[in-house]
């Protein structure tokens, strides 16, 4: 049996049912099943192209993108995975579009739907506003639907909220099970997902959340470490506990980096801005106060220089276990002597985990189709079959 008929052979035992017709959020809005099937989905496409075969489901449509922050790979990935299904991707600038002179979410949500099957968003920068946006822009495009306004409901994908960041942890996630060999060699294994330094101060909470809202349901032991003070929500901390119960995983905090090191088989060093300071910012940028915004902001980065200790080293993953822990980390990465001074990580330590970063990262296109695919495919695996006897050659060598 081929490795795509494996594939399909294991998507079809999994009820993702739910997915059609949905949006993806939240990956702890979504069941064991349903987040195996992106998995299986992502691999099955990335199998379609590698062997230049087509895997365009749709002969028209847009692929709406809407980025209220700097983004490379997510923006890339989104355009990317739009395209290998079909679709052509149009930005939504909000500066050049009718939101500056007051369009409302509800209409600018319908008119830039007419004809498009998804939209994905990356709102990340404001604690409370980012997955509310998101949910918005869902119930308008839901209303227009409903009301005949729209001949399709497009499909909403959360490329990066305040919560979390679905794409870039599955995607996180599909390449630890690559490396690992499958799921099933994932039980026990140590995940540090730690907090790392970098002189800038306002990165999001979503990546770290997103890992231990995701990493805890596969058995793993996950450790959340960051100094005090730097706590990220305690919802999801919540979440993660209750994964870990459920999987035979567990789920435990500490203040020492070295300790979160020791005997790891994945590391994901990574800098994220405290909670409380987040929520701060928020309200000071909420009533426009430059006085309270500049004050927080030169509070935080003394506050980060006090942990320039906090870095990824060769020392520190020579406590790994065996010394060879798997390195994780979204990109752009703060390296020390490279793009920074003194930051998340030693330039030896990035440069020999370089190409499995990059693969890492090539997982995320496919994660995102998969999500639209589902979305969009009521019987996946007969579309999927489809798609391989159809036999369209990609690309002419």
């Amino acid at each position: 049996m081929s490795q795509f008929q494996e594939i399909l052979k294991e998507l079809g035992t999994l009820d993702v049912s739910r997915l059609y017709k949905n949006d993806f959020f939240l990956t702890w809005g979504k069941t064991d099943q349903e987040i195996a099937g992106v998995f299986a989905v992502a691999d099955a496409l990335r199998d379609l192209r590698e062997r230049n075969i087509s895997a365009r489901i749709f002969d028209s449509g847009l692929g709406i993108s809407l980025f209220r922050d700097n983004s490379t790979r997510t923006r890339f990935s989104f355009a990317s995975a739009c395209n290998l299904l079909g679709l052509e991707v149009q930005d939504l600038d909000e500066g050049k579009s009718q939101i500056a002179h007051g369009e409302t979410v509800r209409e600018t949500a319908n008119m830039i739907s007419f004809m498009a099957d998804v939209i994905g968003i990356r709102d990340d920068m404001y604690i409370g506003k980012g997955h509310t946006y998101m949910q918005s822009v869902a119930d308008a495009v839901a209303e227009g639907y409903r009301d005949g306004v729209l001949e399709q409901r497009p499909t909403l994908v959360n490329l990066q909220c305040d919560i979390d960041h679905p794409t870039q942890c599955m995607a996180d996630m599909l390449h630890i099970i690559h490396e690992f060999g499958g799921v099933e060699n994932l039980k026990g294994k140590k995940v540090a997902m730690t907090w790392a330094y970098s002189p800038s101060y306002g990165k999001p909470l979503s990546v770290p959340q997103g890992v231990i809202g995701l990493m805890t349901r596969f058995g793993m032991d996950v450790v959340l470490a960051h100094p005090e003070g730097y706590e990220v929500m305690p919802e999801v901390e919540e979440v993660a506990r209750q994964n870990a119960r459920r999987s035979g995983g567990t789920f435990t905090k500490t203040n020492s980096m070295a300790e979160a090191f020791a005997g790891a088989d994945i590391v994901y060093p990574k800098s994220w801005a405290p909670f409380a300071a987040m929520e701060k910012r928020t309200e000071l940028y909420a009533v426009g106060d430059s006085a309270g915004i500049q004050a927080l902001e030169k509070e935080l980065l003394e506050q980060n220089a006090r942990h320039k200790d906090w870095c990824c080293t060769e020392e520190l993953m020579k406590t790994t276990r065996e010394g060879r822990a798997l390195y994780l980390h979204c990109l752009p990465a703060d390296i020390n002597g490279v793009s920074c001074v003194e930051g998340e990580v030693e330039a030896g330590v990035f440069d020999r985990y370089r190409t499995p970063l990059y693969r890492e990262a090539s997982f995320k296109p496919y994660i995102i189709a998969a999500m639209i695919f589902l979305a969009q495919c009521e019987k996946p695996v007969e579309m999927l079959r489809e798609l391989e006897r159809r036999g369209r050659v990609r690309r002419k060598k």
